[in-house]
Parts: structure tokens; C-alpha cells; sequence
């Protein structure tokens, strides 16, 4: 049971959640009462699409863990699980069978003559997370740039799941569900890469000490820690700027639940995290902080489920 919880730990269980979710309500909440006339097995195929992103992501996170556990031993010791409870060797074996799972699950699911664009994401995101964990996370912003494309295309995988090479090269545009699909697809996913890059740089800001110690070049050690803070609040007054502006063009509409709902659970967040930054400066301080832009990505997510009764 210990080694199942550890495992559980080792895997981010609730950053996997976080990916069902998201994409779960983007199939049942937007692509489904667009499309009513979709078929059952495109739900088939979408909770097979769940498993190998679910496995992809699972891969990557024991992959970074494997390469990180001498920094993970100073910036936090009491979790690290590699090593201290599951082999280096267990892991690798685990790395590999999910990646190669996820990749014959796709195969079998998405016929490759008309979905090799998924086939390739795929390919892609497991050699980017292989690479990011060895050597891009301690570059300059490169690996925060990746792994906020990564989280972003999480969300975009369900749209492009979608359609076939074909129709992404020839799109119907002056279909009303398909413009609304790709617009919302949009949406979201630069909801998702904005919130990933400052949440990204926040945790550079809490593991600075170990960072530091074996030669990691990540945003805060390059630039200081006030220049990163002035990143952050450009990033954050973008992000509630737009949320803002789409407010004010979703009123008209008589849709006052999901502006209240934004402004109360996306929005606050937001400015408590922009008012609190300037005076953040222990890891525990950014931890907070980190803790606050998931609970509004949280909230972003579950806004997603309000599309089913508007549509």
C-alpha cells in the first residue's frame, strides 16, 4: 500500500486529474452539444485519447523526477520518492512501458493516414519532457516555455483529436460550431500556457537554493529576483486584462453567472497573487503563490462545464 501511495506521488495524481478534467469537460461540454450528432465511438476514442495522454504525462513526470532527485534532495527533501522508496531503475522501467503503451494505444486508435499529426504530438511531447528533464529545465526560460506549450496543448489535443489531417488543412470555416470550437480550443489554451509560464517561474523562485547549487540557469538566477517579479506581474495584469475584456463582450449576453463565477474564482485569485508578489520572497512565500494560480487554473478548468448549458 506505502508503494502504491509513493508511486501515486511519483506520477503527480493530482496533476493528472487536473489533465482528465480539463479535457473531459471539453469533450462533454463543448464538442459534444456542438456536435450532437457525434457518434459513440468518438467517445470511445476520446477515453482512449485520455489513457495515452494520462500515460504520457504520467512518464513525464517520473522522468523529471529520475534526473532531479539531487535537486529535489535541497529544495525538498521530505518528497523525494526516487530512490527513497522506488528504485532509479523501477522508474526508468515504469518510464518506458507508459511511453510505449501510449504510443500503441494511439497507433491502434487514430489510423495514421489521417491522424499522423497525433502520432507525431505524441512522439513529440514524451522526447520533450525526456529533454527538458535533462537538460532544457536548466536553461533560460526554454524550459518553462515547453512545458507551458505542453499544458496548453493538453487542452488543444482534444480539438485537433478531432479532425483529420484533411480538415485541418482545408478548414470549414464558415461553420458556426467549428468556428466556436477552434475559438474556445484557442481560449483556453493560451489561458493555460499564460498561467503555466507564471506558475513555472514561481516554482523557479522556490527552488532557487538547489537550482543554484548545480548549475541551473532558470529565470530568477539569471535575472534576479525583482526583474522575475516584474515578469510575473506583466504575465498576470495580460492574463486579468483579457479575462476582463471577455467579461464586458459575454454581458450583453445575459450571462452574469459566468461573469460573477470568473471575476470571484479566476479573476481574485489573480490580483491576490499580483498584490502579494512584491512582498514574496522565502519559498514558502512563492509556494503560496504557486497554490493560488492552480486554484485559478482550477477554477478555469470547471468554467469550462458552463458551455453545456449555453450552447
Amino acid at each position: 500500500m506505502k508503494l502504491l501511495i509513493h508511486f501515486l506521488r511519483l506520477i503527480r495524481w493530482p496533476n493528472l486529474l487536473f489533465i482528465l478534467l480539463a479535457e473531459t469537460l471539453f469533450h462533454f461540454c463543448i464538442y459534444k452539444p456542438l456536435y450532437p450528432s457525434s457518434v459513440a465511438e468518438l467517445d470511445f476514442r476520446f477515453y482512449l485519447l485520455l489513457v495515452t495522454n494520462t500515460f504520457i504525462a504520467a512518464a513525464g513526470y517520473m522522468i523529471n523526477d529520475y534526473f532531479d532527485v539531487n535537486i529535489d534532495q535541497i529544495n525538498k527533501p521530505e518528497k523525494v520518492v526516487v530512490g527513497a522508496y522506488i528504485s532509479r531503475r523501477w522508474v526508468i522501467f515504469w518510464h518506458l512501458i507508459l511511453s510505449v503503451v501510449a504510443i500503441y494505444i494511439s497507433t491502434i486508435v487514430f489510423p495514421f493516414n489521417n491522424y499522423w499529426h497525433i502520432h507525431l504530438s505524441n512522439l513529440l511531447a514524451i522526447l520533450l519532457l525526456w529533454f527538458y528533464s535533462t537538460t532544457f529545465k536548466k536553461n533560460f526560460l526554454i524550459g518553462n516555455i515547453i512545458i507551458s506549450v505542453l499544458t496548453a496543448w493538453s487542452i488543444a489535443v482534444v480539438y485537433f483529436s478531432k479532425l483529420t489531417i484533411a480538415e485541418i488543412t482545408h478548414p470549414d470555416i464558415a461553420n458556426a460550431a467549428n468556428f466556436k470550437f477552434a475559438k474556445l480550443t484557442l481560449l483556453y489554451s493560451a489561458f493555460a500556457f499564460i498561467l503555466t509560464l507564471v506558475r513555472e517561474a514561481l516554482k523557479d523562485l522556490e527552488d532557487m537554493e538547489g537550482d543554484a547549487k548545480f548549475g541551473c540557469q532558470t529565470l530568477p538566477i539569471q535575472w534576479g529576483l525583482k526583474p522575475t517579479k516584474v515578469y510575473l506581474s506583466v504575465w498576470l495584469i495580460v492574463v486579468i486584462a483579457l479575462l476582463l475584456i471577455i467579461q464586458m463582450v459575454v454581458i450583453p449576453f445575459g450571462w452574469w453567472y459566468t461573469t460573477l463565477y470568473c471575476l470571484a474564482l479566476i479573476v481574485t485569485p489573480l490580483i491576490i497573487v499580483l498584490v502579494k508578489l512584491p512582498k514574496a520572497y522565502t519559498s514558502k512565500d512563492f509556494n503560496l503563490l504557486s497554490a493560488w494560480i492552480k486554484a485559478a487554473m482550477l477554477f478555469g478548468i470547471l468554467s469550462i462545464g458552463f458551455f453545456y448549458f449555453l450552447f
